[in-house]
């Protein structure tokens, strides 16, 4: 599967969601896209964003101040 990789290290809150929102414009259903963050606040903004959104959080992760969501397009 090909994954896309957006960068958002460094950037606080609403831009890591707005990023993820403006990546995710640009791309196909299906597809996917690991949102790299180190805002903590990422955790529960981008998976809100996907539900909202539909879209679908296929993983969360957490290693040394940096947090990651991958989520897969939806329709």
């Amino acid at each position: 599967m090909n994954r896309e990789i957006l960068d958002a290290r460094r950037l606080l809150c609403p831009l890591p969601v707005i990023r993820t929102q403006d990546k995710v414009k640009k791309m196909l259903s299906g597809q996917q896209l690991e949102v790299i963050c180190t805002d903590p606040g990422v955790m529960q903004d981008i998976p809100a964003w996907c539900r909202i959104n539909g879209h679908q959080v296929i993983e969360t992760s957490a290693d040394e101040g940096e947090y990651i969501v991958i989520l897969q397009v939806g329709e």
